[in-house]
C-alpha cells in the first residue's frame, strides 16, 4: 500500500477489520495489520500496522507502528516508525511519529514531534 524503506503495509493481509458502518466504543488493542472503515470512539493500540479508510473515524488516540491515513482522527497519533496522511485526510491532534508523509490536500491540525534514535 505505501512504502516504509523496505517494509510497506500489504492492504491484502489483514488482520482486523472494523468495517463500513460498524461503531466499536471503548480502546482497540490488537497485533498485526488493522484495517478501519468504520468507527472508533475511545482509541487503538496497535501492535503492527493501522490502515483507516476514507470513511474511518477514530475519536481517541492511535498508537502503531505504522499508519496510513485516508479517514479522519481526532485525537493524538504516536506512530513508531511511519504517518503517512493522504490527500483524503482529516488528522485533528498532536503526532509523535519517526518519519511522515503528508499529501496534498490533507488536513493536519496539531504538532508534531520527530521521534530521533538519539532521543
Amino acid at each position: 500500500m505505501f512504502g516504509l524503506g523496505k517494509k510497506s503495509i500489504n492492504s491484502e493481509k489483514v488482520d482486523t477489520i472494523i468495517g463500513k458502518g460498524s461503531v466499536f466504543e471503548g480502546i482497540v488493542n490488537a497485533e498485526g495489520t488493522v484495517r478501519l472503515d468504520g468507527m472508533v470512539h475511545g482509541g487503538l493500540n496497535i501492535k503492527g500496522n493501522l490502515i483507516v479508510g476514507e470513511e474511518g473515524v477514530v475519536k481517541g488516540n492511535v498508537k502503531t507502528e505504522n499508519a496510513f491515513v485516508a479517514g479522519m482522527i481526532e485525537g493524538n497519533v504516536i506512530a513508531t516508525s511511519q504517518l503517512h496522511i493522504t490527500t483524503t485526510a482529516k488528522l485533528i491532534g498532536d503526532v509523535t511519529v519517526k518519519s511522515i508523509i503528508i499529501d496534498e490536500g490533507a488536513i493536519f491540525v496539531g504538532n508534531c514531534k520527530i521521534i530521533t534514535d538519539n532521543a
